[in-house]
């Protein structure tokens, strides 16, 4: 640098840091190897050659730090979220009655929680890895100097393009979501959703797979269910329709209908099925030379089927012993 200039410029003092690394306001990193060294040579060679990559490596060490920090943050944030979202909503007294049919045993009884939890939790922890690293990542490719906006822009009509093309499958997966948040059903559950019914042996974000009373195995694309009936949810209820002569005494079949979901509620086999009382509801319907009574019975989610066969076979039984004809509505 030429005398003149040099003492032109303001903050060229002999012996100072801002003459060594020839500016006015020099890096930390330049002022600590003036302060060590006093050698202006070396400091001019440190500020041309080794200033800008050493921040570079602190920024970038830096950035990936706190990313991976805020990462792990966001996991853990995520995994304690989904766990209390997939808590099960059903009662205490249900809960401990639905773990004695399951043979007491919690893995099974929580199956169904955990999955949710597992699949929502991996869907949010990807989502943020992706949206924390790929800032970091924006962030130090900034830092080094590459111009953005064509980056950005490229990406925006590639995304949107695959987007287009992939609604279906955006579509899928959104309601495979929301469908596990909020718990519509889940493995092991009996659920119709119109199109098919069945036992629902696997549930991912972009389908469902179930299984009907013929072994058929079914898969339907999330997107594409409009509404489903889940018969498994938290508890269920047994529906007997009996119908009986039109001359027979109400009172009589009622008592006997009574008595025999009261024995089949205290059988030791049935009582941790049968969730309340049963209940005869009385004449549903008169269909020509026939009455139908109605009894329910609250039951263990998914047991209402084996409840309502039981008691079928057992009101025969009944009947036949108080000589009470079953009728055949019109």
């Amino acid at each position: 640098m030429p005398l003149s200039l040099h003492a032109s410029l303001p903050w060229a003092q002999d012996g100072t840091p801002e003459q060594a690394c020839q500016s006015q306001d020099p890096s930390v990193a330049c002022r600590l190897v003036w302060g060590i060294s006093h050698n202006e040579g070396f400091t001019r060679f440190f500020k041309t050659w080794l200033d800008r990559p050493l921040y570079l490596i602190l920024t970038i060490i830096v950035t990936l730090a706190v990313a991976l920090l805020l990462r792990s943050m966001a996991h853990r944030m995520i995994t304690r979220i989904t766990l209390r979202m997939a808590e099960s909503t059903m009662s205490e007294k249900v809960r401990e009655r639905t773990r004695t049919v399951f043979d007491g045993s919690p893995a099974l009884l929580n199956q169904r929680r955990a999955q949710r939890a597992k699949t929502v939790g991996s869907v949010l922890r990807s989502i943020a890895s992706i949206v924390i690293m790929g800032t970091a990542l924006f962030s130090i490719l900034g830092q080094i100097g590459l111009n953005l906006t064509p980056v950005l822009a490229s990406a925006t009509v590639i995304g949107a393009a695959v987007g287009f093309g992939a609604q279906n499958i955006v579509k899928d997966v959104l309601a495979g979501l929301f469908m596990l948040l909020e718990d519509q059903y889940g493995v092991g559950d009996v659920i119709d959703v119109g199109s098919a019914k069945g036992t629902v042996e696997a549930v991912t974000l972009r389908v469902t797979r179930m299984r009907d009373v013929n072994g058929v195995v079914w898969y339907v694309p999330n997107g594409e269910i409009k509404k489903v009936g889940n018969e498994s949810q938290n508890w269920g209820r047994a529906v007997l329709d009996i119908p009986v002569d039109i001359h027979e005494d109400t009172e009589k079949v009622s008592q006997i209908l009574k008595n025999t979901a009261d024995a089949l509620a205290a059988a030791p086999a049935w009582e941790e099925l049968i969730l309340e009382e049963p209940s005869v509801w009385g004449v549903q319907a008169l269909a020509g030379d026939a009455m139908v009574i109605r009894v329910v019975l609250k039951t263990a989610p998914g047991r209402q089927g084996d409840v309502a066969r039981e008691l079928r076979e057992r009101v025969k039984k009944a009947f036949d012993e108080a000589g009470v004809s079953v009728a055949t509505p019109a």
